[in-house]
């Protein structure tokens, strides 16, 4: 993995670069103008994490890239500063190492550091090692948490000692409203919440005026887009894998006032095969599926993108939101999709500058 080389002069230009990469991957599909959404050029991550490289009396964060030199071998990196983390993490980051440094307690077997901030200021650090913690540790990390102003988990093999609580909530503005967001450490969060904001906006517009009609949603996390689309439509079926995310989701669905919203711990695959009728149970009798009326369905799925068979599902839909984070599965199943579906409206979201990273959406209605 190469380290991002953060130069903000040349912001411009590295997202030119993806522009014109989208444009030419996708120019076989005939895509309307492509809508770019730039990011802040630095400090736009509100989650990293990083080992704890020990040499000696001396500690510091690392991350780990290729040697050119050597592909086989990988070389530690110090990291004082991170222009990639959100400017939380960057002030936290010498303070924390301070009382590493200065606690044997704090810095023995310490093995990793992950941090998870909000536009808010707010912070949750996991501090991970390779020993037991115990009534000490946590004695000096609770007076951290209380200097610092943070909230601090400890983790070790088959402990999890949280201090304070085991998320944060993060505050996004989306058209002129403040969603609430209950992000719980160690699961899926979108890492680019200025990113998200617009990336919500977008799904928003490209929805409107819908209310006579139902949305259902696959792989829909912690409800990230759940809560922004759902006054969009009559009423939102939204499924996740997940045990953690679907908790954190009706918590969201709960914060936020929505009422028109149900989501179901369920794969897409069952999904699938719940909305043909070929899979019963308690979970599927609560989803009351005949009290649809689905146009619109929206996937934000994996790197890997969808199997042919959920191509063919989603396709039965008349409009469909397809947010992609990986720009080549996204043009394999355009090569499904197309047979059907005509795109509407495409989009660039430049969730990580620098990087080959590019986040894409697409709108597509039915021809």
């Amino acid at each position: 993995m190469a380290i991002p080389d953060i130069q903000p002069e040349r912001y411009a230009e590295q997202l030119a670069e993806k522009r014109a990469y989208l444009e030419s991957t996708f120019a076989p599909f005939n895509p309307p103008a492509l809508e770019v959404f730039e990011s802040p050029a630095s400090h736009y991550r509100q989650r990293c994490e990083f080992r704890i490289w020990h040499e000696g009396d001396d500690l510091f964060y690392a991350m780990f890239e290729v040697d050119p030199a050597n592909p086989k071998e990988k070389r530690v990196v110090r990291l004082d500063q991170f222009a990639v983390a959100s400017e939380s993490i960057n002030a936290l980051m010498p303070r924390l190492r301070e009382a590493f440094l200065a606690s044997d307690e704090l810095r023995r077997r310490l093995f990793q550091v992950e941090f998870l901030t909000t536009l808010s200021g707010e912070a949750l650090v996991t501090l991970i090692y390779h020993r037991p913690l115990g009534d000490a540790w946590e004695q000096e990390a609770r007076a951290l948490e209380a200097e610092l102003g943070i909230m601090i988990i400890g983790r070790s093999r088959k402990q999890r000692l949280v201090l304070t609580r085991d998320h944060v909530w993060e505050q996004l503005t989306v058209d002129g409203r403040t969603l609430h967001y209950q992000q719980v450490e160690n699961s899926f969060t979108q890492p680019n919440a200025h990113i998200c904001q617009k990336m919500l906006a977008w799904a928003r517009e490209v929805t409107a005026n819908r209310q006579n009609e139902d949305l259902v949603e696959l792989y829909c996390g912690n409800g990230n887009f759940t809560i922004a689309l759902a006054d969009n439509f009559r009423r939102v079926l939204a499924t996740e894998i997940s045990r953690t995310s679907v908790a954190s989701a009706n918590v969201n669905l709960e914060a936020n006032k929505v009422t028109n919203a149900h989501v179901a711990r369920m794969s897409a695959e069952e999904f699938a095969l719940a909305l043909k009728g070929e899979k019963s149970g308690r979970r599927v009798a609560e989803m009351a599926l005949e009290d649809y009326r689905f146009s619109t369905v929206l996937v934000d799925p994996p790197r890997a993108g969808l199997d042919e068979q959920s191509c063919r599902q989603i396709s039965e839909y008349d409009q469909i939101v397809y947010i992609s984070c990986n720009p080549a599965t996204l043009a394999d199943n355009l090569k499904v999709l197309g047979k059907t579906h005509q795109i509407e409206r495409f989009a660039l979201f430049d969730q990580f500058p620098f990087t080959n990273h590019c986040e894409c959406g697409v709108w597509l209605t039915r021809r």
